[in-house]
């Protein structure tokens, strides 16, 4: 797999791209994205990441310097209150750097919350109290089931280990963070775990500011993974049959609302570079997430390239794909 760092140099912009960089869906929170690399082997994870993975061509690495520089450009723009909430398409604390990312976002101007979204596998006592030290706000916790041989099945590999996490998730509560778990909900494989896990987060203390869970439902992606014996349902069966039955069981409120539980309003998108439907020409930079598509640049924007043998010079494009300022085109 070719890993690729992305500074100021490299010529490559930290908008357009869903793998790096920040991501603006026109509300006040910015996912901010400083790597892609993952130590799990999930069999439903949505982008195929990790060491098996059979599509990934290329990681990715921005310079923390490059990324906050794009952050204090962003922000302001959106307004005072903005949250920026550090996910990856893999897991972000395989940045190396994350507890000064933490820390100078902590310092931007605009930025009010800064968020974190992790499997939980690397949280050891150093780390949860260097990013408590460094001001972050909320630990969202992927944590998919507690029987521990279902746990280690759902996560794809075999050193997984319920108890480090479960602990880990202790340990943070304990800290001035905050803990918010949010399992993906496998219906016909995962079933028995949600109540146990919802449990698990009213016994911990999670949810001191933010609420203690979020429940995801699962979906089918184009380039993602699907579990076998999983049964996908419609966004009215995942509210109406699972998350209203487990709110009457346990008494919690379990449908989440972006703005009334955490904050987040509607805000100006960043303008559009491109439409839909036009043809351009962009500077190929970089090799692609996947493999077949490559990187390219125009109007200070990434586009994704798909179907791509040119690694390097200019290449007329197609743009098919332009929502949220990310941006994927197909060579004319």
């Amino acid at each position: 797999m070719a890993h690729v760092r992305i500074t100021a140099e490299s010529g490559i912009p930290l908008v357009g791209s869903l793998y790096f960089g920040i991501i603006d869906r026109g509300t006040s929170l910015l996912q901010v994205r400083p790597s892609c690399g993952c130590n799990l082997n999930c069999p439903f994870c949505s982008v195929d990441a990790g060491p098996c993975s059979k599509t990934r061509a290329t990681s990715y690495e921005v310079d923390l310097e490059y990324l906050l520089s794009a952050v204090e450009e962003i922000a302001p723009f959106k307004g005072a209150g903005v949250e920026c909430h550090i996910d990856s398409p893999g897991e972000p604390l395989m940045y190396s750097r994350l507890p000064e990312l933490v820390a100078a976002l902590k310092n931007t101007d605009a930025v009010s919350i800064v968020s974190l979204q992790t499997n939980g596998t690397l949280l050891d006592d150093a780390r949860i109290t260097a990013l408590a030290a460094a001001g972050l706000d909320r630990v969202n916790l992927s944590l998919h089931a507690l029987d521990p041989a279902l746990a280690r099945t759902l996560a794809g590999v075999d050193w997984y280990d319920i108890n480090q996490v479960t602990g880990a998730a202790g340990a943070v509560v304990k800290s001035s963070m905050d803990l918010l778990i949010a399992p993906v909900y496998l219906p016909g494989i995962n079933d028995a775990e949600i109540p146990k896990i919802i449990g698990f987060a009213q016994e911990c203390g999670a949810g001191k500011r933010f609420p203690p869970l979020g429940i995801q439902k699962f979906e089918r992606y184009r380039y993602g993974r699907t579990p076998k014996g999983v049964k996908v349902q419609s966004w009215w069966q995942f509210f109406n049959r699972s998350i209203k039955v487990w709110e009457k069981e346990t008494g919690l409120h379990l449908h989440l609302d972006a703005g009334r539980d955490f904050g987040t309003v509607r805000r100006p998108s960043l303008p559009q570079v491109f439409t839909k439907g036009e043809k351009t020409t962009v500077e190929i930079r970089a090799p692609g997430w996947i493999h077949g598509e490559q990187l390219g640049v125009a109007r200070n924007r990434v586009v994704s390239v798909s179907g791509c043998d040119k690694t390097s010079g200019q290449v007329r494009v197609k743009i098919v794909a332009t929502k949220n300022n990310i941006y994927v085109g197909v060579p004319v």
